[in-house]
């Protein structure tokens, strides 16, 4: 027997008693099972306990580019049975992962968006793609004419590249208004 056939015998043997070795096994654990470049959107455990982002969902669906959802199954249901109505009203498919290497540690991932392919997306943090304006929080009303300016600016901005709605095509207002001067 060469060294070759006898690599690949070893490697055989390998595999069938430590199992298949994975590409990525880190990355694969931290997007709950899933590629970095696969990944639309995540919201992190602590995240998820501060406010619902089922609208960032529904949003994310109806771009059509997310196909899967995983969910950290070792949430309380409390906190992902809302995800998962979301999800099954826009027809999504979604995945629980109740591995124990799936932890729920405020920093690790209570819900990942993916693609079937790589599609380099960024940011995927949905605090970052979807900010809450300075109105919605709690913060006291603006009490100079500068601050009023800064806080219409902000509302103007959200409402125009942000936010989608269905009377728009599921467009924000900029790409609805671009689609029909075309």
């Amino acid at each position: 027997m060469d060294n070759q056939e006898k690599s690949s015998l070893e490697q055989r043997l390998q595999n069938g008693v430590y199992g298949t070795p994975k590409i990525n096994p880190d990355e694969q654990r931290r997007y709950l099972g899933t590629f970095r470049e696969r990944v639309c959107l995540t919201i992190s455990n602590a995240q998820i306990k501060e406010r619902s982002w089922t609208t960032a969902v529904e949003t994310e669906l109806k771009k059509g580019v997310v196909t899967q959802v995983f969910i950290n199954g070792n949430l309380p249901d409390q906190l992902t049975h809302p995800y998962v109505q979301v999800i099954a009203q826009a027809g999504g498919n979604f995945t629980l992962k109740t591995d124990p290497q799936f932890k729920t540690d405020p920093d690790r991932l209570a819900l990942v968006m993916a693609a079937d392919d790589a599609v380099y997306q960024s940011p995927i943090d949905v605090a970052k793609r979807y900010p809450v304006p300075a109105a919605a929080q709690d913060q006291p009303a603006p009490q100079t004419y500068d601050q009023l300016l800064k806080l219409v600016a902000e509302g103007v901005k959200y409402f125009n590249t942000v936010e989608i709605s269905g009377k728009r095509k599921n467009l924000t207002a900029v790409d609805y208004y671009r689609s029909e001067i075309a």
